[in-house]
């Protein structure tokens, strides 16, 4: 089928099958497809009555819930481009993606000097404003690009990255080669985050059902899978190690027997979280992919591959070219770390807003990963290259403490980080989620100590109730070492 723009994609939807139930959400119940199709095109009027143009970016960030796809929709319906910010940067954060994507409106929060609409509303009846009639459809209009994800942010300030595929998809192809073309997706993580509103919206727009979370809860994943009869969800290492800190009994694995794929990425896994979860799941369930934001590149492995390469990422899909390099620009050799750099096709898959890349001329491309390929071609990645710890001149990757740290029984997660030291450059502190253990930071300091050699020990540990990661598995190493005093 040709690709058609995502505001007639939904249109089709409605008039295909009007009663399907393309959503859930919760004690929200349940959003059909002419839900969707009439709230979203009676907002696309207000959008375009609050001067909203084509190709005008609007600033979307909306808890998870029907609000924060009818938004979505109606910002394509009226032919602009969705730009979901993250709900837990700060008020200077949020200002400065403001000012970097200058956005025709901001939905969900108040931006100064930009047209907002604080609380979308019109819901729960999905009929959109009640003030606004019925006029009929709209032109079938689409941006030359269809998203603008906000970066995390884990390495520095948040940067807007405007994608350079337009707003035109071909419904009757998968959204990957190892998911379905129809399925019931779980969505645990923010949609705001850049990996969840692709897959997300890009699954609602070839039929699935998406069964919307409010936010991770390792409990109410297991209920929905088994309530909804989820077969595929994309999950993040914090979230598998939160499940599989729950008793056995509650992670029976009949509970998940609707559960074709899990797909995993965003952060380095553990490999023993790795295996624990593969001889939970088995490894014809599990898929992880090594990608960023940018969509320049990404690798993809099997759970069964994994077995024979323990921590790989994978091989280069997708028209991927992978290479590591030294500092000094030369390949690296096989096994050894340098940074990684992807090549996805002649033309640039985004560009920064507010920021400069790191994109070649020749089209090579980096994350800002460290990582090492080995004979065959398959990629291992270490840590973000802006992590590492120089502690008396030896590279400690903070990955390496919290894996540690994160087999203690009390630690839901981990994060370390460098700090500044007179006589050895950084040394390496640690904040732990323990969420309500009575558990004390010395503790868990020497049981770390324990299990590495002295660079890599923490010389301190904070123990915190509170997630040290957001829903999508990134942590804002800057803002845990201002909570510390640094």
């Amino acid at each position: 089928m040709a690709r058609l723009s995502i505001s007639r994609i939904v249109t089709r939807l409605a008039e295909a099958d009007p009663g399907r139930v393309v959503a859930v959400a919760g004690r929200a119940g349940e959003l059909t497809a002419a839900g969707l199709e009439t709230a979203a095109t009676r907002w696309a009027r207000v959008l375009l009555g609050r001067g909203v143009r084509r190709d005008d970016l609007v600033t979307v960030a909306l808890p998870n819930g029907f609000d924060m796809l009818v938004a979505c929709v109606a910002v394509w319906k009226a032919g602009a481009t969705p730009q979901p910010v993250s709900r837990g940067l700060t008020e200077q954060e949020r200002a400065a993606v403001v000012a970097a994507a200058r956005p025709a409106l901001a939905i969900g929060f108040e931006a100064d000097g930009v047209p907002s609409l604080p609380v979308l509303g019109g819901l729960p009846d999905r009929t959109g404003p009640r003030d606004e009639p019925d006029a009929g459809p709209l032109p079938d209009a689409w941006a030359r690009s269809w998203r603008a994800p906000t970066s995390s942010g884990s390495t520095g300030r948040p940067k807007v990255v405007l994608s350079t595929a337009p707003a035109l998809l071909d419904p009757e192809r998968p959204v990957a080669p190892f998911l379905p073309l129809r399925a019931t997706q779980l969505v645990a993580g923010p949609l705001t985050h850049s990996a969840t509103f692709t897959y997300a919206f890009r699954g609602l727009l070839t039929g699935h059902r998406l069964v919307i979370l409010p936010r991770f809860d390792e409990r109410a994943v297991l209920d929905a899978v088994e309530r909804h009869g989820v077969t595929w969800a994309l999950l993040v290492p914090t979230m598998l190690h939160r499940l599989m800190r729950l008793p056995a009994s509650e992670r029976d694995p009949e509970r998940l027997r609707t559960l074709r794929t899990v797909l995993h990425l965003g952060a380095p896994c553990a490999p023993a979280l790795k295996r624990a979860v593969l001889d939970w799941l088995g490894p014809e369930r599990v898929v992880e992919v090594y990608a960023g934001s940018e969509s320049n590149g990404l690798t993809m492995i099997t759970g069964t591959q994994w077995l024979a390469r323990p921590g790989s990422v994978g091989r280069p899909v997708g028209g991927t070219e992978v290479r590591v390099l030294r500092e000094d620009g030369s390949d690296a050799a096989p096994g050894e770390t340098g940074q990684v750099w992807l090549r996805r096709g002649a033309e640039p898959t985004y560009r920064y807003l507010g920021s400069t890349g790191r994109r070649r001329s020749d089209g090579w491309d980096t994350l800002g990963d460290l990582g090492h390929l080995d004979a065959d071609g398959w990629l291992w990645v270490t840590d973000r290259a802006d992590d590492v710890i120089v502690r008396g001149g030896e590279k400690v990757y903070p990955v390496e403490v919290e894996r540690v740290l994160e087999t203690h029984p009390a630690v839901r997660g981990a994060v370390a980080y460098g700090v500044p030291d007179d006589e050895l450059g950084q040394r390496v502190e640690a904040v732990v989620d323990v969420g309500g253990a009575t558990v004390y930071g010395d503790e868990v300091r020497a049981f770390a100590a324990a299990r590495l050699d002295p660079a890599r020990r923490p010389a301190r540990v904070r123990v915190t109730d509170r997630p040290v990661r957001d829903d999508a598995g990134k942590v804002r190493r800057s803002a845990l070492r201002h909570e510390a005093g640094w």
